[in-house]
């Protein structure tokens, strides 16, 4: 069944919304997008670029001469991928207002896949909610913590 979902940047300047038939997702692990998003991977949904209506043009750039990326120039946040060439698009999952319940369905570019940063689950978990530094920083900047 067809669902409307919302995202955008960080700042807010840059919003859309999308029609998509699932909730499936993915992650790229290729060199390329590691150095577009300063991570180790990054996930994905997949959709057609017509069920895609941005409120105000993403910048782009052309990141290989066989696609380009969609992101805010104000604040930075990534927010898709494309081959100008394709009807279809990636959106950045975590530019969607909620992301919960998107569940990765397979792994790409895995020639470039950091292995120990697939399984995390006996590390630490730390809460920044309940980090004093930063809760003060935030309670004394804006009074409250962000959503």
């Amino acid at each position: 069944m067809p669902e409307t979902i919302k995202g955008g940047c960080q700042c807010g300047r840059i919003r859309y919304t999308a029609t998509i038939d699932d909730r499936d997702a993915y992650l790229c692990h290729c060199r390329m997008c590691q150095r577009a998003t300063g991570g180790v991977s990054i996930a994905f949904k997949n959709l057609p670029k017509a069920s895609v209506e941005w409120e105000t043009e993403p910048d782009w750039y052309e990141s290989s001469p066989i696609a380009r990326r969609a992101f805010c120039s104000q604040c930075g946040t990534p927010l898709g991928f494309e081959f100008p060439d394709s009807d279809k698009m990636d959106i950045t999952v975590g530019s969607i207002d909620d992301p919960f319940g998107f569940v990765p369905k397979h792994h790409f570019g895995v020639e470039g896949m950091h292995q120990a940063w697939l399984d995390t689950r006996s590390l630490n978990r730390h809460r920044a909610d309940e980090y004093e530094p930063i809760v003060k920083r935030w309670k004394e900047k804006v009074g409250k913590l962000p959503d």
